[in-house]
Parts: structure tokens; sequence; C-alpha cells
């Protein structure tokens, strides 16, 4: 059996290893071990996992591949940020960011190759939307920032925010099987509370997730509470508004009583006026929330330019006169196009 005829043996389940063991005459309890050295330990090969015989080794190497990923080229930026393009076993590219501070280090990571959501002030949206990433492909992402992050800074991987390339809730099932693995003690160990999905919005998703009562934070891209602007920005809005939006947001929040986080960038002459301050503040009164105010970064010939500060200033006032949680956030990583926005395999 060709590599290619070959299946990737992290597409199964424990269950489905051990079937495939037993119906080999092989001992149920080799899924554990192999499970183990796939997620756990991370291996890339059959050979290395020293623990099971010379013929169980050959069997697994003849019937499944593991279809790791590889760090294709590795930027560092002048503020510590990492970004690192990862080469898929397809050839294909997508990339992830490790964000350090004083205290923690984030993994920044990509859930699909290329993205459809055509969102005006996105590089990503610029690729191709190729397809999506296997749950290990992303959870590989963890792992290499997991690694960089105690070889470069000192201290294990803190938080993992899934705002990179593509939007999360079109590769639900791969994303939430990812999480699952990262969380799992057969796993990385991290707490679902460090985790922080990112979406455009998409209101029947949300309410699944609120159903099946998932653990991770929840953080979605506004940038404007006008529906008209918010859809020539974004237009993913022009079939799911702001008013079906706000419904699965509040149905999350009867579900799982944790507030969301909102993220915003302010452009000049777009969304810089009275009204649209006033249209956010009554939109995130909704249910409670935090509003994150990005700094934009800006990609070529796209046309959109940042705030003036006082704009920044105004919409902070505003927010926090209405007892609304908000932080402005300064972009890290531009002078490599790590920053939010910017993901799109320059270096290709």
């Amino acid at each position: 059996m060709s590599d290619i005829e070959k299946r990737d043996i992290r597409a199964l389940s424990k269950d489905e290893i051990k079937d495939f063991f037993v119906n080999n005459g092989d001992k149920a309890f080799r899924a554990k071990q192999v499970y183990e050295w796939l997620w756990s330990k991370g291996v890339h090969t059959f050979e290395d996992m020293t623990n099971l015989s010379i013929v169980t080794r050959e069997l697994l190497n003849n019937n499944f591949v593991i279809n790791h990923i590889n760090v294709d080229e590795m930027q560092r930026s002048s503020d510590g940020t990492i970004k690192n393009a990862i080469k898929l076993y397809d050839g294909n590219i997508v990339e992830s960011v490790l964000i350090p501070t004083d205290k923690r280090t984030t993994a920044c990571v990509s859930s699909q190759v290329g993205c459809a959501l055509n969102c005006a002030f996105c590089a990503t949206a610029r690729l191709k939307n190729m397809r999506n990433l296997g749950a290990d492909e992303i959870y590989d992402q963890v792992v290499v920032a997991h690694q960089q992050s105690n070889l470069y800074y000192g201290h294990p991987l803190s938080n993992i925010v899934f705002m990179g390339m593509g939007e999360p809730l079109m590769n639900y099932e791969e994303v939430i099987k990812a999480i699952g693995m990262i969380t799992s003690d057969e796993g990385l160990q991290m707490s679902p509370r460090r985790i922080m999905l990112s979406t455009a919005g998409l209101p029947k998703m949300i309410k699944r997730m609120a159903d099946e009562d998932v653990k991770f934070g929840l953080a979605v891209s506004i940038h404007s509470a006008i529906d008209s602007k918010r859809s020539k920005m974004m237009p993913i809005n022009q079939k799911n508004s702001l008013a079906d939006l706000a419904d699965s947001l509040v149905y999350w929040y009867s579900k799982t009583k944790r507030r969301v986080t909102y993220e915003y960038v302010i452009w000049d002459g777009f969304n810089d006026k009275k009204e649209d301050i006033d249209a956010l503040v009554k939109f995130a009164k909704i249910l409670p929330c935090k509003i994150n105010i990005i700094e934009y970064n800006e990609i070529e010939e796209d046309g959109f330019k940042q705030a003036a500060p006082e704009v920044t200033d105004a919409y902070q006032k505003a927010l926090e006169s209405a007892g609304i949680v908000v932080n402005v956030r300064r972009s890290r990583g531009k002078d490599i196009d790590a920053a939010c926005g910017q993901l799109a395999n320059k270096h290709k």
C-alpha cells in the first residue's frame, strides 16, 4: 500500500485503533500506547514508538501514515513575536503566531488554508480558500508554539486563540476535536479557560456550541454595530444580520453564563462617527461582554486607515461610561506581518 492510500492514523479514535489491533491479532492495550505516542509525546514516525515490538511497528507502518506538520520558516519580530510558516503534508502553507508578554505566551493558530469570508480588511481573505485543517494539523501548531515558548521564553504556552487564518466555525468538527485533544489528559492538558475561539459570527454554530456546553471562551469580530456598514466590511453580515447574531449570543450567555468578547477595529472615515459609537454602546448592552479595540494593521492597497487616537479615546470613554469593560489592544509583530489581519503567506 502506497503512502497516498494509507489513512492518517491521527484521524482515528482510540477505539478505532483498538479495533484495528484486535482485528489484526494484536493486543487491545496497544491502542493506549499508540495514542500516547501520537498525542502526548507527538512522535512523527512509528519507528519512534519504542515500547512497541518491531512487528507491531511494521503493522502500523504498512497501514497508516502520520501526516505531521513542519515549520517551513520562522520569523522573529523586534517585539519578540514569532511567526511560523507551517508546511502541511500536502504542501499547503498556513501561518501561526506566538505572542509573548511579561507573564504569558499566546499562540494564535489557523483553522483553514485561506478563508472564504472575504472580509475587506483582512489579508487572508485575499487567498484562495483551499481546505479545512484536520484536528491533528491544528493540534500540531499548538505543540510547535508550546515548544517555542519553552525554548525562547522559558515557560510553557499559557493561552491559545483561534484568530489565525480561516473561520473556525466553518471547520467546526475538526476545531472541536483539536481543542478536545489540547485539553485532554492524553494531550497537552491545557485548561479550556485559556482558549478563545474567534468568529466573524455564524449564529447557528454559536447556538450549537452553547448547546454542546463548550468550556472555552468566545470572541466575535464586530467592527460596526450598524448593519449596512458591517455588511460592507464583512459580507457574512448580509446573511447573518446583527439581530441574528445578537439572538445567538444571548442564547450563548443563557446557556454558558460566560460573557462574550467583541473585537472592534476603528477605521478613518468608516466607523469613526458618534453614530457608530452610540450603536456599539447599544449593541454591547444586550448581554454581559467586554470589548477589545484593536489597532488596525494595514495590508497592501486596501485603502483603509487607522482612525485618529482621539476617536479611540471617544469610544473608550463612551463604553466605560455605560459600564462596559473595554481594552485598547496594541498590535504585535507588525514588522513581520504577524499582526491581526496580516496573515497571508507573504514568504511564498
